[in-house]
């Protein structure tokens, strides 16, 4: 949902032969579709602009939305997302500012599932990732259609995330309401941390060739305000694969590995959603490590038209069995692409489905807009 407020405002870009405003503000708005929240409605003025100082050609321009949605589910998000190119792209902020009035379906933890208990959870956020870059790619790097490339290059930061976590309900005599689930009654996350990012994707919302790597390191602990002690580490990386003039293979390859003390379930590394394992439900498994590697061909049948046909396996585990790869957790599903402007923005119409499938939380469709990875 970040990500589609954050694309949405490409729907309005104007054409090429007009020079791009200084800033602009857009009242747009938002209609998308998930298993988790089903339909949501709302809409998210946001403003695009550039610093005075940012002259150069190859800059991007910084966006700020404020988002308030309303799902069918009865869930309420208010957040604001955004992201910030300073200096000719040297300096790059991103993240959100959020209060959210939530439910979800919990499954379970690592190998115990229990049928889907419904609870109800309030919480804010905060995400904040502040990067300078430290190299960049030749300026003469071919970009889709003749575009200027983006912020790339090899980005190091800091990152800090804030998480207020407070049950409101749970499903009588569930898991969740045994007390028996860390973090099953509210949790407080505090965390600091460091990170890498390197970007060489030569169009940034539909990529055909390069790459993008995402590193990071987060500690939670009480001298930062967390309530619990532990240690996440992550590297998501995905890389574009040219297979022909219309063909393009995309890979993802996550590692997500918790060290040093024992996460509440809500900050597990997990499987599901509109990113990471398409066809499970968001968290329908849950565990202290994760890995994942998903893939997807991507074939543009004629215009603005295209489709994809995608998969995902990934594997779990927890501190004492690093990762269980006997079991492993797949999921497949094809996908329907509408090209909306000419920075190549997708609509996407997805639908996935877990293998073993067991109905609930093993399906899904995802009416959004950008791409998986």
């Amino acid at each position: 949902m970040l990500n589609a407020l954050l694309l949405i405002t490409c729907l309005l870009t104007p054409p090429d032969s007009v020079p791009p405003k200084r800033f602009s503000l857009l009242p747009l708005p938002v209609v998308y579709y998930t298993p988790e929240t089903r339909f949501g409605y709302g809409f998210a003025p946001t403003a695009t602009f550039r610093f005075r100082g940012d002259t150069g050609q190859n800059v991007r321009p910084s966006q700020v939305t404020l988002g308030a949605v309303y799902t069918q589910n009865k869930q309420l998000l208010l957040y604001l997302p955004f992201q910030i190119f300073y200096k000719n792209n040297r300096y790059f902020a991103n993240g959100e500012l959020g209060y959210y009035k939530y439910n979800y379906f919990f499954f379970g933890l690592g190998q115990r599932e229990v049928p889907n208990e419904l609870y109800g959870v309030d919480f804010p956020r905060i995400r904040v990732n502040v990067f300078r870059r430290v190299s960049q790619p030749a300026a003469n790097q071919r970009t889709v259609a003749g575009q200027p490339p983006s912020a790339r290059g090899l980005y190091v930061g800091l990152r800090y995330q804030y998480e207020h976590y407070v049950i409101t309900s749970t499903t009588p005599d569930g898991l969740l309401a045994s007390g028996a689930v860390p973090g099953g009654a509210g949790s407080i996350l505090s965390g600091v941390g460091t990170g890498l990012f390197y970007d060489s994707r030569n169009n940034v919302f539909y990529p055909s060739q390069g790459m993008v790597a995402d590193f990071s390191f987060l500690s939670q602990g009480s001298a930062v305000g967390s309530q619990v002690r532990y240690d996440r580490w992550v590297g998501d990386v995905s890389t574009y694969h040219p297979l022909n003039r219309r063909l393009t293979l995309a890979l993802n390859y996550v590692l997500s590995v918790t060290t040093g003390g024992q996460a509440p379930f809500n900050a597990l590394s997990l499987l599901g959603g509109t990113k990471r394992g398409r066809g499970f439900y968001e968290g329908r498994y849950r565990d202290d490590n994760l890995a994942l590697l998903q893939a997807e061909l991507r074939l543009n049948v004629w215009n603005r038209l295209g489709v994809v046909g995608f998969g995902s396996v990934g594997a779990l585990g927890n501190q004492h069995d690093f990762l269980r790869l006997n079991q492993p957790k797949a999921a497949y599903g094809a996908g329907l692409r509408i090209r909306v402007n000419r920075d190549l923005v997708n609509l996407r119409l997805d639908y996935g489905r877990g293998l073993p499938y067991t109905g609930v939380g093993s399906s899904g469709v995802y009416l959004t807009i950008g791409e998986a990875f």
